[in-house]
């Protein structure tokens, strides 16, 4: 037995008597690690609120911002979504959801746009109905 199989199978034996794992410890490191990042972020993002250190205009695209980088931290160190090979099904799924959601609030928008313009005005409809 070579000494490398040897050292890999004492590993296992130290796992399966509950020693703490390298790999056990590592996701552990990166859930810690993306909880201090969204910690973070929700820290800044109520900061970008109360500051008036930022333009007023400019506060509701910094807070997208925030947002955003939120929901990335959250899919890279929770759902452990990453470009490998084995996760494409997974962002494509998640592209899908985005992409359905997307023109559900866009045709939502849009639908609602076109009646109001298109639409009689309250007082006239109420005055066809006496």
């Amino acid at each position: 037995m070579t000494m490398e199989a040897d050292r890999h199978g004492l590993e296992h034996e130290e796992d399966d008597k509950g020693g703490a794992s390298d790999e056990h410890s590592a996701h552990v490191g990166t859930y810690v690690l993306g909880l201090a990042l969204a910690t973070l972020l929700t820290i800044a993002s109520f900061w970008v609120a109360k500051t008036h250190l930022i333009y007023d205009p400019g506060i509701p695209m910094a807070l997208a911002t925030l947002a955003v980088a939120q929901m990335g931290i959250h899919l890279v160190f929770f759902l452990h979504l990453t470009t490998a090979p084995d996760n494409t099904n997974n962002i494509l799924a998640l592209a899908f959801g985005l992409l359905i959601v997307g023109l559900v609030i866009f045709g939502s928008v849009w639908i609602m746009g076109h009646l109001n313009h298109n639409l009689m005005p309250m007082p006239q409809l109420m005055q066809m109905q006496r």
